[in-house]
């Protein structure tokens, strides 16, 4: 089929439960697809335990999902992060083919992530404001979309703090 640009403007981040979201790269109908199975999964958990699905668990069983589709894979990379119980924030990384990582102090994904660790790993430091943290995600986000075709023109921030999830569109 070769390189195809369908959505410049596609919804790359998602919201899956109450403190839990999920940015992707990859096809736009297999994100949805993985989207939709992964809030069913959490509400699903809530309502069967009492309590919100971890951020480990939910990488788990979507590594768990992916890998049992490796002869036909969902063609996406995955960050999963958000506040758990213990209100410490976590991020994973989870492959097309299922593999699971916690990503450590900053992460990427995407074609363009590249160019957004170039800013990211010159920028950031330890114990950053919300609004400092903000501004170095929108300048990675920038610097990706300014030299990577595939990485969209649209820049969405998410923000989740043990009060929730705030998202907000940002205009370039």
């Amino acid at each position: 089929m070769g390189n195809l640009i369908s959505s410049k403007t596609a919804k790359k981040i998602h919201q899956i439960d109450d403190k839990i979201g999920i940015t992707t790269a990859g096809c736009v109908g297999d994100i949805r697809a993985l989207v939709r199975i992964a809030s069913v999964h959490a509400q699903d958990y809530k309502i069967r335990r009492g309590r919100q699905i971890t951020i480990k668990a939910m990488s788990t069983f979507l590594s768990n999902l992916l890998h049992t589709q490796k002869m036909l894979p969902y063609e996406v990379q995955i960050l999963i992060g958000g506040i758990d119980m213990d209100e410490i924030p976590r991020v994973f990384s989870v492959d097309a083919y299922g593999g699971t990582s916690e990503e450590g102090d900053v992460t990427a994904t995407g074609t363009g992530s590249p160019f957004a660790y170039g800013v990211l790993d010159n920028r950031y430091k330890e114990n950053m404001s919300t609004e400092e943290a903000i501004e170095l995600a929108i300048d990675s986000v920038k610097a990706a979309i300014g030299r990577d075709s595939y990485s969209g023109q649209a820049i969405r921030v998410v923000v989740i703090t043990k009060e929730g999830y705030l998202e907000k569109d940002i205009k370039i």
